[in-house]
C-alpha cells in the first residue's frame, strides 16, 4: 500500500445568486477580501482570503442560476464547518454575526439566521446561513 501525503483544505467554493452581496457579506463575516476573478464558461469565480490566504472562499455566479435557495437536503453541500478556538469564541461569534445581519432564531432553518450554541459531546456548535441559505456551522472543541 502507498503513503500519500494528508490533503488540507485549500478553499471552500460556492455558488451563490447575488455575487456582489455574497462578496461583501463573506468579506464582512469571515475577514476575506476579493484577491482573484476566474472566468469561467458561463459565469465568474470570485476567491476571497484573509490576509495570510489561510482562509480561502470561492464564491462563483453561474448564468444559469435558477435563483433558488440552496438544500443541505438535496445532494451536494450539505454544510461546511469552520474551528474556533473555545465556547466564548462563539459567543462573541454570536454577537458579530448579528451585527452583519444574521439574527438570532430557534433554529438556523432560514437565510440569515443562527442557532444558539448547542453543547455536543464531541464540541460546542453554532450553526448559521447565508443569504442563499448555505448552511456554515463554527465548532469549538470540548474541553477534555
Amino acid at each position: 500500500m502507498s503513503t500519500v501525503t494528508q490533503p488540507r483544505l485549500h478553499h471552500l467554493a460556492l455558488t451563490v445568486t447575488d455575487l456582489e452581496s455574497s462578496v461583501q457579506w463573506y468579506g464582512e463575516v469571515f475577514g476575506v477580501h476579493p484577491v482573484l476573478d476566474v472566468p469561467h464558461k458561463g459565469g465568474v469565480g470570485r476567491i476571497l482570503a484573509d490576509a495570510d490566504h489561510q482562509l480561502m472562499i470561492a464564491l462563483h455566479r453561474h448564468d444559469t442560476n435558477d435563483g433558488g435557495l440552496c438544500r443541505e437536503t438535496t445532494t451536494g453541500l450539505d454544510h461546511a464547518g469552520f474551528a474556533v478556538g473555545t465556547r466564548d469564541d462563539l459567543t462573541q461569534w454570536q454577537d458579530h454575526l448579528e451585527a452583519h445581519g444574521v439574527v438570532r432564531a430557534d433554529t438556523a432553518d432560514k437565510p440569515l439566521t443562527q442557532s444558539p450554541i448547542v453543547d455536543e459531546p464531541y464540541a460546542s456548535v453554532l450553526v448559521f446561513r447565508d443569504q442563499d441559505n448555505i448552511q456554515l456551522e463554527l465548532f469549538a472543541p470540548t474541553v477534555q
